[in-house]
């Protein structure tokens, strides 16, 4: 029995709940993520990540068809606040926030032990520069989705707001293999 394969990118700016917003859609869906900001994390240098860039959504083009492209457009501020309080198990990509998903010990991962840390582009103080850097690059890709008409955009300050909108979404597109509520 073939299934259906559903390719989809989810955009937005660091902090915006993209991690989130894809384990959902694995859990309810039983789709893989494939985070490339994890996977690329490890070599903090390149200061990129997929498809990031207008030449890197086209080289996306290039490989296979996009079904379905999310933008999650977050104001400024919601940003600010949660990526000042994030902190990452580097190890693993898992991330806590302080206010909202605190590790049970200030500092330390839960699971295994070590510590975590905050990424030095997380800090306040070059925060504004980053998301600058996010909103110039992110532009011109967000404009070819639109165009190409697979381009869905949410708008808000909790993800938990954000994913029904998500959940019918991609319920439009593939059957889910469990209810939205169970996340």
């Amino acid at each position: 029995m073939a299934s259906k394969l559903l390719r989809a990118v989810i955009l937005g700016p660091p902090g915006s709940g993209k991690g989130t917003v894809c384990e959902r859609i694995a859990q309810n869906f039983g789709l893989q993520h494939l985070s490339s900001g994890h996977l690329l994390r490890e070599n903090l240098k390149t200061n990129t990540g997929f498809p990031r860039t207008l030449v890197q959504a086209e080289a996306l083009d290039r490989i296979c068809d996009v079904d379905l492209v999310i933008s999650l457009n977050i104001p400024f501020e919601t940003l600010k606040d949660r990526l000042s309080r994030r902190w990452i198990h580097p190890s693993s990509g898992r991330v806590y926030n302080l206010d909202f998903n605190p590790p049970q010990v200030l500092g330390v991962d839960d699971i295994t032990g070590e510590p975590l840390v905050q990424q030095e582009d997380d800090k306040p103080e070059a925060l504004a520069a980053r998301l600058r850097r996010y909103k110039d690059a992110a532009k011109p890709v967000i404009e070819l989705y639109k165009s190409r008409g697979v381009l869905h955009q949410f708008s808000g300050t909790e993800t938990n707001r954000i994913w029904p909108y998500v959940y019918t979404l991609f319920s439009n597109k593939i059957t889910p293999i469990q209810s939205k509520e169970a996340y």
